[in-house]
């Protein structure tokens, strides 16, 4: 009677591989999203980078800007040239493209409030002779949305699109004003910075309750505390629930400010209240029970 003879080792091994295959492409499939993830990260990060220079850079630099490896930022500028979200210039650096700006005009079109704003903003402006700005809370920072420059020769650091830490700026402290205790001091623990000029209060407790008192006043000064010789006087815009959607401001000479801030504070309050009651925003605290 034939006996029937075992196979050997490397006969067996064939019917092994599909297993340990199936294994494999579980783990690359489980991977992959987190690859997406991170170039989806990494292609952020580069667009945050040359918002934030203002200026066209090589990839080099951009490399540099982010901490990212040469070749990986390589590939994710030529995959964004290729979608217009970047540009390539003449001289070889990469600049933001054009498909960006068509996303923010449609953005910007569906915010009623910007709209109002930038017009309030451009008659305040005009009314006091001095720059005004728009400003709102994006990652712990603020952010400069809109700005009318004043006729005079005094020119502000900050831009449309400028990121500043909140504690340096007179805005930053109102957009964060109508949080809970608590939150305000884990707030400013996470972000509060030292400023170039080293006048920005850094104190998590002392920042929470500045910016509370500030918009219970519904009015934010600040003189020399990111830029020497630069004043901020901020408004808050308040919604129906309270919150500091974004805020209004005047900057001006430390100098100016140093002879009286009364008549732009009322100015710029003035504003502040106007813009709430035309967007039908009219929150008011509660009248104490008799």
């Amino acid at each position: 009677m034939a006996r029937t003879s075992r196979p050997s080792a490397s006969e067996a091994a064939p019917a092994a591989e599909p297993a340990a295959a199936t294994q494999a492409k579980s783990r690359d499939e489980s991977a992959a999203p987190r690859t997406r993830t991170s170039a989806i990260d990494r292609a952020v990060q580069i667009l945050d980078a040359l918002q934030q220079a203002n200026r066209p850079a090589t990839a080099y630099e951009v490399a540099r800007m982010v901490g990212a490896p040469l070749s990986t930022v390589y590939s994710i500028i030529n995959d964004l040239v290729e979608k217009n979200l970047l540009a390539r210039r003449v001289d070889g650096t990469i600049w933001l493209g054009s498909r960006l700006y068509g996303y923010g005009l449609t953005y910007a079109s569906s915010l009623d409030y910007l709209a109002v704003a930038h017009e309030e903003m451009q008659r305040l402006s005009a009314e006091v002779e001095e720059t005004v700005q728009v400003c709102g809370l994006e990652d712990g920072m603020m952010v400069v949305q809109q700005m009318a420059e004043g006729p005079g020769h005094f020119r502000v650091t900050s831009r449309v699109g400028s990121r500043v830490p909140l504690n340096w700026t007179a805005s930053g402290r109102l957009l964060v004003g109508h949080l809970p205790d608590a939150e305000r001091v884990a707030f400013f623990a996470q972000h509060a910075q030292s400023s170039p000029t080293g006048r920005a209060e850094t104190r998590p407790q002392v920042l929470a309750q500045i910016a509370r008192e500030a918009l219970e006043a519904r009015l934010s000064i600040q003189i020399g505390e990111s830029d020497a010789s630069v004043a901020c006087l901020a408004a808050p815009v308040l919604d129906n629930t309270g919150t500091c959607v974004f805020t209004i401001s005047i900057v001006m000479p430390e100098a100016k400010a140093a002879l009286g801030t009364e008549r732009f504070a009322q100015a710029v309050q003035a504003v502040a209240a106007r813009i709430e009651a035309r967007l039908g925003w009219r929150h008011r605290e509660q009248e104490p029970a008799a």
